[in-house]
């Protein structure tokens, strides 16, 4: 690398991220393998996500570490494409992106397949093609893209997945994802995106427009009220994973579900108002929801 190269600085721009996550990513407690995996696993999950939305770092120095040509630099799907591509070579030789280097010896060490890390880049694809999802079926179907596959990933990283985890995890990243959406309603309306369920939308009386307004009206409100219990339902069936296993990974599970939960509180708090911006839970809440999950007292 020369002193010019941009690889270094657009790796702990993506990796940086971590700190806005609604939960912790690689926090101080785990053992230091066990971070340095979660990191390079939510490197390549933050930067699949910077391509499918838009949000690279300018200069279009990621699109040509994938070898992309900058006429098509802008071109979201070319992109996706150009960044599974070097995804394989993950697999079977030595991939561009420094991201994609630091994911390897994780995927080497654990012996992690392919699916999970193309089920990520396929929702993005879906990004792309699907603004709107008409039934709540065809919202959980895109998460099983979208959420689904990091904890399946955390699961074999550390070495505990099951069939019931699995199933267990699937619905806390479902959830969590959910939540998400609901966190940012009026950010992904401007990029003419809509996770709310359109069948949901027309129960309640909510048309596309009133999604727009600065604040939401009682129809908008009824509806987030409504959608934040069904994740809540969906984490609350997920959090037994928390109880399955032991020591550290326990800890971790336990911030996944906390995080979820204080988010649902911080929307609730703000009357699931949503559109002035995304409701975010504060540390101490945080810390509260995972001490009771803890305790097993919810």
């Amino acid at each position: 690398m020369t002193a010019t190269d941009p690889a270094p600085n657009l790796e702990r721009a993506t990796l940086d991220k971590a700190a806005g996550e609604n939960f912790p990513v690689a926090p101080f407690f785990l053992p230091r393998a066990w971070r340095d995996d979660l990191m390079a696993v939510y490197g390549f999950a933050r930067l699949v996500d910077d391509i499918g939305d838009g949000d690279l770092a300018p200069g279009g120095g990621d699109a040509r570490l994938l070898g992309v040509s900058p006429d098509e630099a802008e071109d979201r799907l070319v992109l996706l494409d150009a960044f599974e591509t070097d995804l394989r070579r993950v697999f079977d030789g030595t991939p561009r992106h420094p991201l994609l280097r630091r994911l390897t010896p994780t995927v080497r060490r654990h012996a992690l397949t392919p699916e999970p890390f193309l089920g990520l880049i396929a929702a993005n694809r879906q990004d792309q093609l699907v603004t709107r999802y008409e039934t709540y079926d065809d919202l959980l179907a895109y998460c099983e893209l979208s959420a689904n596959p990091v904890g399946r990933i955390v699961l074999a990283v550390t070495g505990t997945s099951t069939p019931e985890r699995v199933r267990l995890s699937d619905a806390i990243c479902t959830a969590l994802q959910i939540v998400e959406h609901l966190q940012d309603v009026a950010e992904d309306l401007g990029r003419d995106r809509i996770y709310l369920p359109a069948q949901d939308m027309k129960r309640f009386h909510v048309r596309e427009s009133d999604l727009a307004a600065k604040t939401a009206g009682a129809s908008v409100r009824a509806l987030v009220a409504y959608e934040a219990q069904r994740a809540r339902d969906v984490l609350n069936e997920g959090a037994p994973l928390v109880g399955s296993v032991h020591g550290r990974l326990k800890l971790l599970l336990a911030g996944f579900v906390a995080g979820g939960r204080a988010a649902i509180r911080a929307i609730t708090a703000a009357e699931f108002d949503v559109l002035p911006g995304p409701p975010k839970p504060g540390t101490l809440q945080l810390l509260r929801e995972a001490g009771v999950i803890l305790r097993g007292e919810g």
